[in-house]
């Protein structure tokens, strides 16, 4: 037999390898495009960025060292310049694929990274693995804005896989539902009707706001924020304020909040306070044609009836008074049920008699004389 040339006997020394292998090779040089890897065979292996990451501006020195030991699928034993290309990415992704098919089948929960927020939703990354999850599956309330996901990690679940057509759907909305549920159900187990609790306004509306409550939402109607008056919920309330009610009624899945607690009721004693006759001084709070609300302090509003303004005609309120203006006036009706009362300025200026009265008075002191000169007369008889 033959002595092997040098040359064979290093030729031998080498490794085979082939396309779509996985060898492990050692880092030899990085630069900031391109990592050299020894992989045992008679060339060299070539990383470019490309093969590495998705990221286009990638420097390779910040993410790999001389030594370090990487493995790579081979995409070429030979280019034109003798050299081995191989794929980080790629081999990646093969795996990738088949953590989220394991994932898809089991329904587990994985947690990533928002790389990016699109119009129609977010995607996130998972071994290299591209996720879209839609607008609709991101939470379980309507988002318009979505752009505060960007960067923030989020768990959810693979609800669509399709690696041949490259399609990945992710579920996140199913979580969110899932533990609310779970929460609501918790959340109803614990209160009843009467219960003080504190929650954060989740939204306003021209109606009420909604107050989060842990598991589930309260609403407090306009008509239950306060004892007085409520113009707007949106002047009350913003989104995020802490709120602190009673529950005034569950029915169903529904729960009824008021901030109108019993011992802040400005009715409890309204009787004496306001009792017909008494004389008391408030604020203008607003003005119809007519006639004007006046705030008497701590949410009752009284009212001070346009002809009960003054002795003199007026055609409306606003000809003579102003919101904000304070008046003295006495009080001519109470009525608790309804929670009303009516003022009267008038009733405090001194009245004339009318012309019909005084007739009706001279005639009553005319009679009156008359019978006592009848009655002086018989006893003189």
């Amino acid at each position: 037999m033959s002595e092997l040339t040098f040359e064979q006997m290093l030729e031998e020394s080498f490794k085979t390898i082939h396309s779509g292998e996985v060898v492990e090779g050692t880092v030899i040089d990085v630069k900031p495009d391109e990592i050299i890897l020894n992989i045992g065979y008679k060339s060299d292996g070539i990383l470019t960025r490309n093969e590495y990451t998705n990221e286009s501006n990638l420097d390779l020195t910040t993410v790999a060292k001389v030594g370090d030991k990487m493995e790579v699928k081979v995409i070429k034993v030979n280019d034109s310049e003798g050299q081995v290309l191989l794929s980080y990415k790629r081999l990646a992704a093969e795996k990738g694929n088949k953590r989220i098919e394991d994932a898809f089948n089991n329904q587990e929960i994985l947690k990533a990274k928002v790389t990016q927020v699109l119009d129609g939703g977010v995607c996130v990354v998972v071994d290299e693995v591209r996720i879209f999850i839609p607008a609709s599956l991101v939470s379980d309330t309507y988002e318009k804005d979505l752009s505060k996901y960007e960067g923030q990690e989020i768990e959810f679940v693979v609800t669509e896989y399709n690696p041949r057509k490259r399609r990945y759907i992710g579920n996140r909305r199913m979580l969110l539902s899932a533990e609310r549920e779970k929460a609501q159900k918790e959340l109803f187990d614990k209160i009843k009707v009467g219960d003080v609790i504190e929650g954060k306004v989740k939204n306003v509306t021209d109606f009420g706001a909604f107050i989060d409550l842990g598991g589930a939402d309260g609403l407090l109607h306009i008509s239950e924020m306060s004892w007085g008056r409520v113009e707007s919920p949106k002047k009350a309330f913003k989104v995020g304020d802490t709120v602190k009610a009673f529950i005034k009624d569950i029915a169903g899945g529904k729960i009824a909040l008021s901030c109108k607690f019993e011992d802040e009721n400005p009715w409890k004693d309204a009787e004496s306070r306001f009792a017909v006759g008494n004389v008391v001084t408030g604020k203008i709070a607003r003005m119809t044609e007519f006639g004007a609300f006046v705030e008497l302090g701590g949410g009752v509003d009284a009212l001070l009836h346009v002809s009960q303004i003054s002795k003199d005609h007026i055609e409306k309120p606003s000809d003579v008074l102003k919101v904000g203006e304070e008046v003295t006036a006495k009080i001519v009706d109470f009525n608790l049920d309804d929670k009303k009362i009516s003022l009267s300025i008038k009733a405090l200026i001194e009245p004339e008699p009318a012309a019909e009265e005084k007739a009706e008075e001279d005639a009553d002191v005319v009679a009156v004389d008359i019978e006592k000169a009848i009655a002086e007369g018989v006893e003189e008889e």
